[in-house]
């Protein structure tokens, strides 16, 4: 394998490229985005900024833009069309609004199925359609050994009666990733919808929706590199069918009819920008072929590179006593896992440590991170949470030994 060309891809970002002493370790929150993201969606607003469906020019660019990001979206995750393409707010506001498009099709007495690993946003969108609908929610906890929900965890929560199961690909607090296509797998024999948050998956692997066989999955664009944008797949069969909330004079076409309001034009044109980076990172590592082909080989690159920093981290944290990381730490597991590291130490509080840092311009979180089922099944205190430290592609190995050296001093 070539070496991963780390100064290019510092050079695409203009905050990483020109803020040299400040190290982004903060990116499970939100990633710093290329400059190609930013000209896109400046262009768009500055030279087509209209709404869509008009028959002069700029209404007709506005149309280009708007399918050229939901075209990037399925290219992005492996969906067969643009159709199967929602685009929203984010990932908790589209989460909301296709529980409610789902409510009708669920009774009292039936069962819904989250996880204990899960980011709130796959969390309160779901208790809350079941206290509206009297349906009964059944937690699945994940193994505090193997950091993720074992398959016969998920087995004992499902039922005949089970209609939704919703369920983590990787956890935004431990990293660690679940064996997805067989917990889908499970869910879909008992009968039940699947719907799956990619938010921590997506900037660090390739999502094939069509291979892991999924009714829904949904992610944050400005997690990978993108705009403030969630993206939201789902089978076409099944969007044809579900309800939607909707105003009456709103097309029925798809994907529009779950896309509430004036689109972001904008920001669907950073969107298609984000895309077209990942597939330059492939092309850059020596990948060629079609834009889907390049983004999967970029993010096989970008896989291994992120690796390398992840250990370097996890090596140094546990050379320093009293600190325990909360995640997968066994070399031979990183596969297992994203390159976001969390710890807590007994004699260090979490945000002394994360304003520490921050000081020395290294940006981390502290607290719960909304992963507030992870926090309280880890058994750790839920507002001091843990310093979560979030590795990208385009964090080098000197900043890791910085910030590997700078929790050292905080912790002195």
């Amino acid at each position: 394998m070539q070496a991963f060309p780390i100064d290019a891809i510092r050079s695409q970002f203009p905050a990483v490229s020109k803020n040299t002493q400040r190290i982004y370790l903060d990116n499970p929150a939100g990633t710093q985005v290329p400059a190609r993201v930013s000209e896109a969606v400046a262009k768009a607003m500055t030279a087509a900024s209209s709404n869509l469906g008009g028959f002069f020019p700029d209404s007709e660019a506005a149309d280009a833009t708007w399918l050229a990001g939901h075209q990037a979206g399925a290219e992005l995750l492996g969906a067969a069309s643009y159709r199967e393409i929602i685009v929203g707010q984010s990932m908790t506001a589209l989460t909301f609004h296709m529980s409610r498009c789902l409510g009708p099709r669920f009774k009292p007495g039936d069962e819904i199925v989250v996880t204990r690993m899960d980011h709130e946003g796959n969390v309160s969108p779901w208790l809350a359609l079941a206290k509206d609908r009297g349906l009964t929610v059944r937690f699945v906890p994940f193994n505090r050994e193997t950091f993720r929900i074992e398959p016969e965890d998920l087995a004992a929560a499902l039922s005949s009666r089970t209609r939704l199961a919703a369920i983590n690909y990787a956890s935004n607090l431990t990293g660690s990733i679940n064996e997805i296509a067989t917990l889908i797998g499970m869910a879909r024999k008992a009968g039940a919808l699947t719907y799956v948050d990619a938010v921590q998956f997506a900037p660090h692997a390739a999502v094939d929706v069509k291979a892991i066989g999924c009714d829904f999955l949904v992610c944050s664009a400005y997690k990978f590199f993108g705009p403030h944008l969630g993206v939201l797949y789902g089978r076409e069969a099944l969007l044809s069918e579900i309800e939607a909330y909707k105003v009456r004079c709103a097309s029925d076409d798809l994907p529009g009819r779950f896309e509430m309001g004036t689109p972001q034009t904008e920001l669907l044109a950073g969107l298609a920008a984000a895309v077209d980076y990942l597939a330059w990172v492939g092309a850059a590592n020596g990948v060629n072929g079609g834009r889907r082909s390049q983004v999967v080989g970029g993010y096989a690159a970008s896989t291994y590179h992120e690796r390398q920093l992840a250990g370097r981290l996890i090596e140094g944290l546990r050379a320093m006593p009293g600190v325990t990381i909360h995640g997968i730490v066994n070399p031979n597991r990183y596969a297992d896992r994203v390159p976001t590291v969390s710890f807590t130490h007994p004699g260090r509080d979490t945000v002394s440590i994360a304003k520490a840092l921050g000081k020395q311009g290294i940006c981390v979180w502290s607290g719960h991170n909304y992963a507030l089922e992870v926090v309280r099944h880890l058994g750790v205190e839920e507002e001091a949470g843990v310093v979560r430290i979030g590795i990208a592609h385009y964090n080098s190995m000197d900043e890791i030994d910085r910030t590997v050296a700078a929790v050292r001093q905080a912790l002195a």
